[in-house]
């Protein structure tokens, strides 16, 4: 795409102006092409120094010392000054003497502010002038907090308030351009104007901010990790950047205006994080037009790679554009990518930036899609593509990859049953290739696969429940759909956003899905969202249980990434064959990772009900899953699992255990006659005749495990009243089966000394105290502390916690 030039409004820059009682004026032309910007200065005609400054608001001194200006502001207080003029000549000075405070400096005559010497502050500094402002190839701005260069104005009192939220506007049609140096060594810069913002300089504002918007209004907002500047008001502005920018956080910003982030050669914007601060860029322009020529990089005070959000109305992409970062995201109405973009997209991929393309269908667009260029990359970054509508590979197109990257094809991006599809009428080729490739429709839409080539040799890696390498997925967008995984269970679902089940509370009786007759045989991937407030009651008139989300979960079904919050699933049916309940499942055959549930798990059901947090029975495997639910009243009780003849490993509960009147439990399973490994409880469990801190009663294998939970029994009855103990309530019953010697207690917080009610016991120095539950080295060998190990002890935490937990 070729230009003779950029629109009026960049093109004008800086009007010659004059204001009324001041003789000398400047002229300045300002010449500006897209394909060169050239940003030639004809004439500089300011004044050497500021002229007619005076306190309007706090208080200082303006002196002269030779051939510059000293403002002295007394401690770190915040001052206004007024100005006929605020230009400074080429070897001319102006320093502010401001402490760490704030001087906000307004031109109040008719003259541009032309900054040619050096300008400088210990403190923050803002510039207004709407005659507009230019800082010269010599120029030299230099802060040691915000720099701020403005033709909006703002009022003196929310300024000298020290109000962290600063509203600007104005209505002026000059510009602040920068062709010289601007620094900022303790904070941000901020370049701001209604018609243009052009950088053909260089900003650096190592420890904050660099961001340059174009706006009617725009609000100025203090945040010590994210972007500052917002227009809330557009002027359809121009923001240019053929200069450098180098800070913590990059933003270009014209709302219905236009961005053009030009430089071509090496990197021109970069954001590198802080401590505080991700590495982040924004090229903003909602209903206008961003350019990219060149690349961007943003990364992490770590070293990891940062994120760059690109979002407007049309996407135009150069020859040499690319994003080197953890994550580039673009969003805009309607797209296709051609080869333009694809190789900006591809250039970026291989540098190893995972890019997410989204769709939004804002401005009346189709929101749809489309890929008509091929695009190959290699490595480990990952490309997901979603439409508010339809995602489309049109005929004789190829996405490909070689390494480990994923690919994630999305309709009805916004998870609304628009009917969002996935066609492809070209190839996606993962043959050699081991990450994995997810297509992802509405369930009143349709999936066309298009040419698959998987890699025969790729296995799921371990703890992801990944069954093929290449899945289709049925979007579920709402309790309805989730209803209707009932038609097929044996399909491929997926959550399209976090779902609101309280409907599930009164309009909508909820049915398990799957029972022991047909059970779910198919894959539920929450895909890492939420199902929140779901309510489950019996249905009498149909003898039916409340037994949770899933009845059954077959022996090749699959549930993974999912969390169930604020859930309430209650039996009151009197069940003597020990039915299982729970609130994901009843009962699970199949394989359960990475889920979780709150809430409350209950029963009335006397000693009838196998009740657990996350399942009532498992005879499967459940790993990475946990629960703080409340699980109470009749029945056999788990935090986690009621039953467990299966495998539990790296999974925890914290919820409440409560057995009520008639009920008995433990703090992660009730009775365990298969694996736990790896696991642990810290919840009250309570029992009125027994209970125990991680199972009720073991007779299988429980291994590198704890339970630091209080074991309680009733107030009235004596110590020796009752069966507790710290791990179980009975331990090897009828067989002798011993605990492995690497499981360990907490006897202060569990109240127990012994770690089995009845039964065989462990050692008593497996009984620990809480200081030494939080040193590594009071756990046998078997436990792995490092860094790549399944354990890690917090700062300040009082026990140890599965390593994968903090990222999840």
């Amino acid at each position: 795409m070729s230009h003779s030039g950029l629109p009026r409004p960049a093109r004008r820059a800086l009007r010659p102006q004059q204001s009324r009682g001041h003789r000398g004026h400047i002229w300045l032309a300002i010449g500006i092409s897209l394909t060169g910007l050239s940003l030639t200065p004809v004439a500089f005609a300011a004044g050497s120094l500021p002229q007619g400054g005076r306190y309007v608001a706090g208080a200082g001194t303006i002196s002269g010392q030779g051939n510059g200006l000293v403002i002295t502001q007394p401690g770190s207080t915040r001052g206004v000054i007024d100005w006929n003029s605020f230009s400074v000549g080429r070897n001319n000075s102006v320093m502010f003497d401001n402490g760490a405070g704030a001087t906000l400096n307004r031109v109040t005559g008719g003259s541009p502010s032309a900054i040619l010497g050096s300008l400088s502050a210990t403190g923050s500094l803002y510039v207004i002038n709407p005659q507009g402002i230019v800082v010269g190839r010599s120029g030299v701005i230099s802060t040691g907090g915000r720099f701020v260069a403005s033709t909006l104005d703002v009022c003196n009192c929310a300024f000298m308030t020290g109000s962290s939220a600063l509203t600007l506007s104005g209505s002026s049609d000059a510009s602040v351009i920068n062709l010289g140096r601007i620094s900022s060594s303790g904070g941000d810069v901020f370049l701001i104007a209604r018609d243009a913002v052009v950088n053909h300089g260089t900003v650096a504002a190592p420890n904050g901010t660099a961001e340059l918007a174009a706006g009617g209004q725009v609000l100025l907002q203090d945040s010590g990790s994210s972007r500052q500047v917002f227009v809330q008001t557009g002027s359809q502005g121009t923001v240019v950047n053929k200069g450098r920018i180098a800070a913590a956080q990059i933003s270009l910003q014209a709302a219905d205006g236009n961005v053009y982030a030009l430089a071509g050669g090496g990197t021109r914007i970069r954001a590198t994080g802080t401590a505080s601060r991700d590495g982040h860029v924004w090229l903003l322009a909602d209903s206008g037009r961003v350019e990219q020529i060149g690349k961007i990089a943003a990364s992490n005070a770590d070293g990891s790679g940062g994120t760059v959000d690109t979002q407007a109305a049309q996407l135009t992409f150069g020859q040499h554009a690319a994003v080197q970062a953890g994550q580039w995201n673009l969003s805009t109405p309607a797209f296709t990518i051609d080869d333009a973009a694809a190789r900006a997209l591809r250039r970026s991929l291989n540098a190893g930036t995972s890019v997410g393309v989204t769709t939004t269908g804002a401005n009346g667009a189709t929101g749809d899609l489309g890929v008509a260029s091929n695009l190959r990359w290699s490595g480990p970054a990952s490309l997901t593509l979603a439409a508010y509508r339809h995602v489309s590979l049109a005929t004789g197109t190829t996405i490909g990859n070689t390494g480990a990257g994923n690919l994630t094809l999305r309709g009805d991006a916004s998870g609304i049953d628009n009917g969002g599809s996935v066609t492809s009428d070209g190839t996606i080729d993962w043959s050699k290739s081991t990450g994995i490739v997810s297509a992802l429709y509405d369930m009143n839409g349709s999936y066309n696969p298009g040419t698959i080539v998987a890699n025969s040799a790729w296995t799921a890696a371990p703890y992801s429940g990944l069954v093929t390498q290449v899945t289709g997925y049925k979007l579920v967008n709402s309790v309805g759909d989730l209803q209707n995984i009932a038609r097929d269970l044996g399909g491929a679902y997926a959550l399209g956003k976090d779902l609101d089940a309280s409907s599930t509370d009164t309009s909508f009786a909820f049915s398990s899905l799957g029972n022991a007759t047909t059970p779910f045989s198919g894959q539920f991937d929450g895909m890492g969202h939420v199902i929140d407030r779901f309510t489950q009651f019996d249905q009498s008139s149909t003898e039916q249980p409340a037994t949770g989300l899933f009845g059954t979960i077959g022996p090749t079904g699959v549930v993974r990434n999912v969390g169930m919050t604020n859930a309430r699933v209650v039996t009151n049916i009197y069940f003597p064959s020990g039915i299982p309940l729970g609130i994901l499942a009843g009962e699970n055959q199949g394989l359960i990772t990475y889920a979780y549930t709150t809430g409350e798990r209950g029963s009335g059901a006397f000693e009838g009900a196998v009740l657990g947090g996350l399942v009532g029975r498992n005879v499967g495997l459940i790993e990475r899953s946990w629960s703080s639910a409340f699980v109470g009243s009749a029945g056999l009780l788990g935090g986690l699992v009621g039953g467990n003849g299966g495998t539990i490993v790296q999974s925890y509960a914290t919820g409440t255990v409560s057995g009520g009147n008639h009920g008995s439990g433990g703090g992660l399973v009730g009775a365990n006659d298969g694996t736990i490994s790896q696991s642990y409880a810290t919840g009250l469990v309570y029992g009125p005749f027994s209970a125990g801190g991680l199972a009720l009663s073991n007779t299988g294998l429980i291994e590198q495990s704890f339970a630091s939970g209080e074991v309680r029994g009733p107030t009235f009855q004596g110590p020796d009243y009752g069966t507790y103990g710290g791990i179980v309530a009975f331990q090897g019953l009828p067989a002798g089966v011993p605990l492995a010697s690497n499981v360990y207690w907490d006897k202060e917080t569990t109240t127990r000394t012994k770690s089995s009610g009845y039964g065989a016991q462990l050692s008593a120095s497996n009984g620990l105290t809480t200081a030494q539950m939080s040193n590594p080295a009071s756990f046998d060998a078997s436990w792995d502390f490092s860094e790549t190990g399944t354990w890690v002890i917090p700062a300040g935490a009082t026990h140890p916690v599965l390593r994968w937990q903090p990222s999840h």
